[in-house]
């Protein structure tokens, strides 16, 4: 499911949720903020996914 251009957000100190598998890299970052969206998918799965390849367009 993890491709190169794939972004996968979660809560620092959580593991990667299994159902997501794949080889995803861990980057450690600092982030001061993020959307809304993004809040409110990490508050009520866990996790926010998207592919960026779809987003750059």
């Amino acid at each position: 499911m993890s491709g190169k251009n794939d972004l996968l957000v979660i809560r620092r100190g959580l593991p990667i949720p299994s159902n997501l598998g794949g080889n995803w890299r861990k980057r450690k970052r600092t982030v001061r903020s993020v959307s809304e969206e993004i809040r409110e998918d990490v508050e009520k799965r866990g996790y926010h996914w998207r592919k960026l390849a779809s987003q750059i367009r």
